[in-house]
């Protein structure tokens, strides 16, 4: 019971962290039709931002200006790049954001190095919040939790429950009815992507001192936060936030579970013999599957289902 509560926590955390990631690249996607291949690399720069804001500033000011660099960082990306790519197609698009990520990894090599940098938890957030039988369960965990859901409350009710989210639903489905009635819809679209690089920001703001900040957690991520989206349905807040909550449990738990094939088979009383061809592959565990296991619920998802969990099928 004490490995199942603590695995299911940390499964909760994990998942969090993700849909904070693929919120961002899924309000952008569903808004503005980009799929933005450079999503991750503006998680990793909330990293960054925050350890040296926070070297100069501490921790709880850094969680509020790191964001907000990203941000400001991903509206003159889509002011003077990706608005400009634009007119030439979605693949010019994808091009440009490709290229995009591997400019923003050097620059953190010129300026940050090559090697992790020290970003630790902070010090008013490193104790234990509560004890699970024997299990000591950190503050940080449950803070980064109640921010991820705070901010999937405030992104609900500003989407369907404010002007500002119905000008912005509204560009998407009838842009010249909203040009119309007095409003820039090309600086709506700089503002939904602004705000989609911002959440990825504040992931790496939160995920950046509980994993390890190096240049190549972009990259960690960044197919994962693509399998989160399609899963969940391209554009489905909803969907993406379903999918990260089951891939995040999927992978805590075949990490933590060191079971293999033959184990279920001595389990239910059937032996495989050494000599077996099937041998070795009944010997492979959990664990040693859990990195592709997304993927392969990824390929099943788009032979079953193209559409994803919550998408929609265009017609």
């Amino acid at each position: 019971m004490e490995f199942f509560l603590v695995t299911v926590l940390n499964s909760l955390s994990y998942g969090l962290l993700l849909f904070m990631l693929s919120s961002g690249l899924t309000l952008i996607f569903s808004m503005m039709g980009v799929l933005n291949f450079a999503h991750a690399s503006f998680y990793m720069l909330g990293a960054y931002l925050a350890y040296q804001v926070g070297y100069f500033t501490g921790f709880w000011p850094a969680l509020f200006l790191a964001p907000i660099l990203v941000g400001a960082f991903g509206a003159v990306v889509e002011r003077y790049g990706l608005r400009t790519v634009h007119k030439f197609g979605h693949v010019a698009e994808l091009l440009f954001t490709f290229g995009l990520a591997y400019v923003i990894e050097e620059v953190v090599h010129l300026i940050w190095g090559r090697a992790p940098v020290d970003y630790r938890v902070p010090a008013s957030l490193d104790f234990t919040i509560f004890t699970i039988f024997t299990t000591k369960y950190p503050a940080y965990r449950a803070f980064m939790m109640a921010i991820s859901v705070s901010m999937l409350v405030v992104l609900y009710l500003l989407l369907t429950r404010t002007r500002v989210g119905l000008i912005v639903q509204a560009s998407l489905t009838h842009p010249d009815m909203v040009e119309a009635l007095g409003h820039n819809v090309p600086r709506v679209f700089m503002f939904v992507f602004a705000g989609g690089a911002a959440l990825a920001g504040l992931a790496g703001v939160l995920g950046g001192n509980l994993f390890i900040t190096e240049p190549g957690m972009a990259f960690a991520v960044g197919t994962i936060i693509f399998v989160v989206v399609v899963f969940g349905g391209m554009g489905s807040l909803p969907g993406a936030f379903v999918a990260s909550l089951f891939i995040g449990t999927i992978q805590t738990f075949s990490v933590a579970l060191d079971y293999s094939f033959i184990n279920f088979l001595q389990f239910v009383g059937f032996e495989i013999s050494q000599n077996s061809i099937f041998y070795g592959l009944s010997t492979i565990t959990l664990s040693q599957l859990a990195p592709v296991l997304p993927y392969l619920l990824l390929v099943l998802m788009l032979i079953f289902r193209p559409s994803g969990l919550m998408g929609n099928r265009e017609t």
